[in-house]
């Protein structure tokens, strides 16, 4: 198959959005009103309550779900994503359509654009982040929401780097938030479509709706979301990245950082 189209409401904005991929030579590309931009064009210009990254005239909101497929399947190279609208739609709420869809393609994987160098760690406000060199790909993380969740709210998660783990166990975990938050978000023109079968919510610890969370759910979608983080600056990278309490904003901050120390390189034998 050439192409696949996927389409539906948007969290943030409400309005039906859509992405469109299509098998092409040459590295990930994205397009959108007829401006065609490189992954490694696209700067972030906010990341609170997702990451919205752009260049030049293109723009597009809550993207992390499908940079964290295409990191966790390795795809680096082989599609043109065409995006309908301002922000990639909520879907299934995690990654699993997305991912599906590239796989769909049967897209070649390609190594990372980067390695962790050497052992380090970074603190960035409550977040900490390690990093440790090794021959295959691993991350990790750990989240606290106890004073919102009791004990339900300490969890951990872990990928072992494969395409087939990201796929089975990662991508369909589902993005969540407290209903305590809801208005404020409203307020700021965010969470405009919120579907409680693809999005996770909780009011005073009790989960809403009928689509019951799984034990470790929460924190495998942080650890989606770090998956996307990274695949922005050209990860995951070979080696071992460890997310304790990880957020965008924080973990954005924390691998320029690793990458201005020396802690990430990129690689030197990239298939360009």
């Amino acid at each position: 198959m050439e192409t696949v189209s996927l389409h539906g409401p948007a969290l943030h904005c409400g309005r039906n959005c859509g992405v469109t991929l299509l098998r092409r030579p040459g590295p990930v590309c994205f397009a959108q009103g007829g401006v065609v931009v490189a992954r490694q064009e696209l700067e972030v210009t906010r990341s609170d309550q997702g990451v919205c990254v752009a260049a030049g005239h293109v723009e597009i909101d809550l993207v992390e779900h499908l940079f964290a497929a295409l990191g966790g399947l390795s795809v680096y190279r082989g599609v043109e994503l065409r995006i309908h609208g301002r922000e990639i739609p909520l879907l299934d709420g995690g990654a699993a359509d997305l991912a599906r869809a590239l796989q769909v393609l049967g897209l070649p994987t390609t190594p990372p654009e980067l390695k962790v160098s050497r052992a380090g760690r970074i603190e960035i406000d409550e977040s900490v982040y390690e990093f440790e060199p090794g021959t295959g790909r691993e991350v990790e993380v750990t989240i606290d929401f106890r004073s919102q969740l009791g004990n339900y709210g300490l969890q951990e998660a872990r990928w072992d780097g494969s395409p087939r783990d990201f796929a089975h166990r990662i991508a369909p975990a589902r993005t969540f938030g407290f209903n305590e938050d809801r208005a404020r978000l409203e307020a700021a023109g965010r969470a405009q479509y919120v579907n409680l079968r693809s999005v996770i919510v909780f009011d005073s610890g009790r989960q809403l709706g009928d689509s019951p969370a799984e034990f470790d759910e929460l924190a495998r979608h942080k650890l989606l979301d770090l998956i996307g983080d990274l695949y922005l600056f050209g990860g995951p990278p070979i080696g071992s990245v460890k997310a304790h309490r990880p957020g965008h904003s924080r973990s954005h901050r924390a691998l320029k950082k690793a990458l201005q120390t020396g802690l990430l390189r990129r690689s030197t034998n990239l298939v360009v």
